[in-house]
């Protein structure tokens, strides 16, 4: 087991995530928050799927669920019609114009990320997405041992708590990875495909 002090520098570190996030959120599309972005990945990942089977992987309430829903369906990236076995219900699909514009995504993503880690090697792009995975693997083995955090959901000291209604982003393994036993995978981030990067974006 590490030393108390590493753990509290990886707070720190972690909480420096949030900037990282929010630079990459500024290269998504206007009308495409990263709620909306996280929303089309899962339907992309996991294919069609009731209201409440959404809410569960992304770890959010009904009503969160369906606000981001609703903003999706509103610009035409998914459709919503009768579950043939359930009348009462309707399934989530996402159409030809939510999986062109996650392509979108995914590239703005890769771009941002090639050009601020130019200078990285490919053995140190690795390390970081192993242990990242790892460190989500390490998270959901402690759901399912049932093992204690601090109450209320309150963040450790140097951690900044994600607002109420944002989903959880990242909480999943990656394609091909099993999920922890007895945890709900949280909703990924759109995936990062490799292309040649470009100096700018718009």
């Amino acid at each position: 087991m590490a030393e108390p002090r590493q753990y509290k520098e990886l707070a720190r570190q972690l909480n420096a995530i949030g900037i990282v996030k929010r630079d990459l959120a500024r290269v998504l599309p206007s009308d495409c928050p990263p709620a909306s972005a996280v929303v089309l990945t899962v339907l992309d990942r996991y294919g069609e799927m009731r209201m409440s089977k959404l809410a569960e992987l992304l770890a959010i309430d009904m009503s969160v669920t369906s606000r981001h829903v609703a903003h999706v369906e509103a610009r035409g990236w998914i459709d919503r019609y009768p579950d043939p076995l359930d009348g009462r219900s309707r399934l989530l699909r996402l159409n030809p114009g939510g999986k062109a514009l996650l392509d979108q995504v995914s590239e703005r993503y890769t771009e941002a990320l090639a050009t601020c880690l130019a200078d990285w090697s490919d053995d140190d792009v690795g390390r970081l997405s192993e242990l990242l995975s790892r460190l989500r693997g390490a998270f959901g083995d402690c759901r399912a041992r049932n093992c204690r955090t601090p109450a209320s959901g309150a963040a450790p000291a140097g951690v900044t708590a994600p607002a109420q209604g944002t989903p959880v982003a990242g909480g999943a393994p990656p394609v091909g990875a099993t999920a922890p036993a007895g945890g709900t995978p949280a909703a990924p981030p759109p995936p990062v495909r490799p292309h040649t990067p470009r100096t700018q974006y718009s």
